[in-house]
């Protein structure tokens, strides 16, 4: 991956970058060190839509689970574009945390069921919440969204 600069002003209320010295490579270790980020999704007419989702990094992409009736879900099929930044279960940001740029796709059952069982091993509560969803004979239907950085 080349070393690409995190960018250095994003037009997003109440986003702003605080190191635009940081490369994707750096912004990518912070981010795999947090459980959540600020995923920016994009309207079709241009407006920014943030919302807190869990997160893990596996292979240099950013991984997270979703419902795929959600609204994010719907705005990344118009519009690949995102941004993401490490924050809180709540979605705050702290400060001197970097926003970096990406594109999101979305994985098909195969590659779901791989970022399920990622989810599994490196989170206990989402071990606990599959088990529970087993034994209850419960089936959620999620989607897998990758965000490749830069």
């Amino acid at each position: 991956m080349p070393f690409t600069t995190v960018v250095n002003s994003v037009n997003l209320p109440g986003v702003t970058v605080k190191r635009p010295h940081d490369t994707v490579a750096q912004a990518l270790e912070r981010i795999a060190g947090s459980r959540y980020v600020l995923l920016t999704t994009f309207r079709e007419n241009g407006q920014a839509v943030a919302t807190p989702v869990g997160v893990l990094v596996h292979g240099g992409t950013v991984y997270a689970l979703t419902d795929p009736t959600t609204g994010k879900v719907g705005r990344i099929r118009n519009d690949p574009r995102v941004t993401v930044a490490p924050c809180g279960a709540n979605g705050t940001v702290a400060d001197g945390a970097p926003t970096v740029t990406g594109n999101a796709r979305l994985l098909d059952a195969t590659g779901t069921g791989h970022v399920q069982d990622l989810m599994q091993r490196r989170f206990f509560l989402y071990r606990l919440i599959r088990l529970a969803d087993r034994a209850l004979r419960r089936q959620r239907l999620l989607v897998a969204i990758a965000v490749t950085l830069g």
